[in-house]
């Protein structure tokens, strides 16, 4: 069953074609079938180019689960870095890197408030 893609999914798969697309050229568009790229006009999940599928959509994986489930899942921003993510359960950190930093800031605020 197929939705309609939303805004944000849209720019996200633009924006990975025109940087990372290797069949794609931006005056020539798609380089092997010698047209206008389907995935730049691309409103519906379903059918995608299989080179952008198996090369260029691994490359964002948030995008990638999120296309590949039928209903809009939330993502969450992660309170270190910012970036969004679709967390696991109970995950709050995107990466466990993260998660040591918010640790140690954490840690350095507990320790200043006990020597102080």
């Amino acid at each position: 069953m197929s939705r309609e893609l939303t805004r944000q999914e849209k720019a996200a798969i633009r924006s990975l074609v025109k940087r990372w697309c290797a069949n794609y050229d931006k005056d020539a568009g798609c380089l092997p079938l010698d047209c206008p790229c389907y995935m730049l006009g691309k409103c519906w999940t379903g059918a995608y180019c299989r080179y952008f599928r198996s090369a260029v959509l691994p490359l964002d994986p948030v995008l990638e689960r999120s296309l590949a489930v039928e209903r809009i899942t939330e993502t969450r921003p992660c309170p270190v870095c910012g970036r969004a993510f679709l967390p696991d359960g109970r995950q709050r950190y995107c990466s466990p890197a993260c998660a040591h930093a918010a640790r140690r800031q954490k840690q350095r605020g507990y320790m200043r408030k006990y020597r102080g």
